[in-house]
């Protein structure tokens, strides 16, 4: 049967529309939220997550970063995930134990045997301790670890010198707002006074706090060598931080663009590890030049006065940890 050329084009018509109308490749967007400022290290681990998914994923998955709590503090966030309105974000794993109690035993001071140590016991591929809290996390908050990042060694900041507990009996310090620090600014002798990060300078400056505790590179970043004259080398926590995601979220992916994600957060774990040993040792000479003095076990500080009292805060209030540290330290 022949066609006249009417009929033809008509034909050609529909075939194009039938063409057209054939749904393109889904592209999921993420939100992406935590509370770190500009020059800190997890500022630059989200902002280069939102450039490598896309590379990972050949655009399946893109990224929008929301810094600087613009999305909300830390509980906005963590119940932004929970919801969906929030994609994925990072903090600390304490900030999870609301969802899952003990899972904050990652924030535990003196946990990790060092840096490296620290992220093979929260690689969400191949930690069973890890992935036996992201079964734990999936029913009872609707999220899961994914990744995670390095920040470096939490040390200890104050406008005095502090060279043991005694020295901060009685004192106002800034804890992060979760159990885990109000313990663990107890063993440090002070009184823990909870301050969210973006208003912790001020804080500082008027003497609401006396001292506060991070890794040098936020030390830096949020210019607290402007209101905090000492440094304590106390290297009380090696400082890893999840990055979590809605389950609803994760389902949504393929499972390429899952293995695609989580090997590529992985190779960036491995590049904050570096980025913040390297770091801590530039930013000592950088904020001496800033007038901040450095107090090592050198100059008096009781270190293992600091660990006793800490560890056995933890202990006390925390007892059900005891099992999972055992197995973390086990970990090679």
């Amino acid at each position: 049967m022949k066609f006249s050329p009417i009929r033809r084009a008509a034909a050609a018509f529909v075939a194009c529309a039938i063409l057209t109308a054939q749904p393109a490749l889904a592209e999921t967007a993420l939100r992406y939220a935590h509370v770190g400022s500009e020059g800190d290290i997890q500022y630059w681990f989200a902002a280069e997550t939102a450039k490598r998914l896309p590379e990972a994923t050949n655009g399946e998955v893109t990224v929008t970063v929301f810094p600087n709590s613009q999305l909300g503090g830390v509980q906005e966030t963590i119940d932004g995930v929970r919801s969906g309105a929030v994609s994925m974000a990072h903090h600390e794993f304490a900030s999870l134990a609301q969802i899952v109690p003990e899972i904050a035993v990652f924030n535990a001071p003196f946990v990790y045997r060092d840096g490296e140590h620290a992220l093979l016991a929260t690689d969400p591929r191949t930690s069973p301790v890890l992935q036996e809290f992201n079964e734990k996390l999936i029913a009872n908050g609707n999220m899961r670890v994914i990744g995670r990042l390095f920040r470096g060694a939490r040390q200890m900041t104050a406008n005095m010198s502090v060279k043991s507990p005694a020295d901060l009996a009685g004192k106002p310090f800034r804890g992060v707002p979760l159990q885990l620090w109000t313990s663990m600014v107890k063993g440090f002798g002070a009184v823990p006074t909870p301050v969210e990060v973006s208003e912790l300078p001020t804080a500082l400056m008027t003497g609401l706090v006396i001292g506060q505790e991070n890794p040098l590179t936020m030390i830096n970043a949020n210019k607290l060598y402007e209101v905090q004259k000492y440094v304590m080398m106390t290297s009380h926590m090696q400082n890893v931080l999840p990055v979590f995601i809605n389950e609803d979220v994760w389902q949504s992916l393929s499972a390429d663009n899952q293995t695609q994600v989580l090997d590529a957060l992985n190779v960036l774990a491995y590049e904050t590890l570096a980025t913040a040993q390297q770091a801590e040792k530039d930013l000592v000479a950088e904020l001496g030049s800033k007038g901040m003095t450095f107090v090592t076990e050198d100059d008096g500080l009781q270190l293992d006065v600091f660990r006793k009292d800490v560890v056995a805060q933890v202990n006390q209030d925390f007892p059900a940890w005891a099992p999972y540290i055992e197995r973390i330290a086990a970990i090679k």
